[in-house]
């Protein structure tokens, strides 16, 4: 019986244990799918059909990626692997060579996984209402089914290596050449980041050398994560960079997961810097470019981050439009609106001079610009951009989300009738037109029995008391039916 792709190919992206849910046989339908669902139809009647692949460090990924591979020849599409790269890196690809790509990666997840983000020409998404639910339909009937004979000729398979040119593209993209010194660590986490960093900030692509001085960890590429998970959104997985930029006394650290798409910060006393305050800082650097050039700027940013980022970024000038998490819906508001900038809470940055595509690189890129351009250390900087207090995502697991979500609304709206509730990605109450000023966001996992709170406020202390109140209401025991009491 052939394996339910419904558990290996979510909204977002394909992700599997391998082999027992991503094999060669699931990569090769996928690749096949791929083609008939989206390549093809968008290719048109008289183009060559083509596709870019990449792939991270994961050992399982290079027999995957020619399985793939085998899958898109088949149906006459043209194959360029371009070997091992970032996320970022393959969408650059995707942008520069105007091809669908796809990116063999399972990002943070543990060594036995891996996966694909699939994306149309142009970097541009493919989720599940923009084609992955077609993949996932017509893969499912080639595993049952088998794979349709090739209509025509087979595709061919070509090798091309694009760091030095992914490097040069970021680099013309942030000025570093007349920055001050800094002295950077760097964590990559046995990621990606191992090979972009060298070739970005350092002189390994060939490109001149910057005024910084790179303290590297964990560079050398092991998708076993011998060191620790490729996560840095888990505070766990900062310990050796924070400690790293005290002992060195560098200015800063930065932290990238496994495919190098995310980039965290680190001040300089060894504190984490939050996404949200990465997001308003970047998006002013790129909101103050566009309106020195006459451009009317857009910025989006997720319901989760802090209201530091609407706020800031509307007095700088800005017209800032609030979205749902995740990558596909983010992507899509930024080529709706057209948007120079767009951030998440999970440290995903887009911006539009990259196809509207994420890039911790170039967001790493921004604020090493920031820093060097003026006098203030990192901890004074990230200050200027943190003026509230937030929670961070805290997950509760919970046997019916949507009644634990009723009961926190039911005691809420009780007790403050004033509150905004929206329903935009979960349930957000917000008290912010109101003192004291605090919101609270309930997300349902897609995939677990979780809800996931994010809390702010204008201080700690109010922070606190919604975050523990609205937790004594998610996690409060449920009543026993008279049955369980019998028992």
């Amino acid at each position: 019986m052939a394996l339910d792709l419904s558990r290996i190919i979510k909204a977002y992206d394909v992700r599997g244990l391998v082999p027992t849910e991503l094999s060669r046989e699931v990569a090769r339908a996928i690749g096949a799918a791929f083609a008939a669902a989206v390549v093809l139809p968008d290719a048109g009647a008289d183009a060559r059909p083509g596709v870019v692949v990449g792939r991270d460090m994961r050992e399982s990924g290079p027999e995957l990626v020619d399985a793939f591979a085998e899958g898109l020849t088949a149906a006459g599409v043209d194959v360029t692997l371009i070997g091992l790269c970032s996320t970022d890196g393959l969408y650059f690809a995707s942008g520069q060579m105007d091809l669908p790509g796809a990116m063999f990666t399972a990002s943070h997840n543990p060594a036995e996984y891996n996966g694909i983000k699939l994306c149309r020409s142009g970097a541009r998404p493919v989720g599940q209402e923009t084609g992955l639910a077609q993949v996932r339909e017509l893969a499912q009937g080639y595993l049952e089914h088998g794979i349709p004979d090739p209509a025509g000729d087979a595709g061919q398979v070509v090798e091309r290596d694009l760091l030095a040119d992914y490097a040069g593209f970021l680099r013309s993209l942030v000025d570093l050449s007349g920055a001050r010194p800094l002295k950077v660590v760097v964590d990559a986490g046995n990621g990606m980041a191992g090979l972009t960093v060298p070739a970005v900030l350092g002189d390994a692509a060939g490109l001149p050398g910057l005024p910084l001085e790179l303290v590297p960890l964990y560079f050398e590429l092991d998708g076993s994560f011998p060191n620790h998970e490729a996560n840095p959104l888990e505070p766990a997985n900062l310990i050796d960079l924070q400690a790293a930029v005290v002992a060195n006394e560098a200015d800063l650290g930065l932290a990238f997961d496994g495919d190098a798409d995310r980039c965290f910060v680190v001040d300089e006393r060894g504190g984490a810097v939050s996404p949200s305050a990465v997001t308003a800082l970047v998006g002013l650097a790129e909101v103050t470019k566009e309106l020195a050039a006459g451009r009317a700027p857009t910025v989006i940013h997720n319901l989760i981050t802090s209201r530091a980022v609407p706020d800031l970024l509307s007095a700088a000038g800005a017209s800032v439009v609030r979205t749902r998490v995740g990558h596909s819906f983010i992507k899509a508001q930024m080529a709706q609106h057209g948007a120079v900038f767009g951030g998440e809470h999970s440290a995903h940055y887009y911006f539009r001079d990259f196809w509207f595509a994420d890039t911790g690189m170039l967001a790493a890129l921004h604020v090493l610009a920031a820093l060097s351009s003026q006098d203030r250390t990192m901890s004074e900087l990230a200050e200027m951009f943190e003026p509230y207090s937030g929670s961070g995502e805290i997950n509760s697991t919970v046997a019916d989300a949507a009644a634990a979500t009723e009961r926190v609304l039911h005691a809420y709206r009780a007790a403050y009738p004033e509150v905004v509730v929206d329903t935009l990605d979960g349930v957000t109450v917000s008290h912010w037109e109101s003192h004291p000023q605090w919101w609270f966001n309930l997300r349902a996992s897609n995939t677990e029995p979780l809800l996931r709170l994010n809390v702010e406020a204008a201080d700690q202390d109010i922070m606190e008391k919604v975050r523990d109140d609205v937790l004594s209401l998610v996690r409060e025991p449920a009543v026993p039916t008279e049955e369980e009491e019998a028992s």
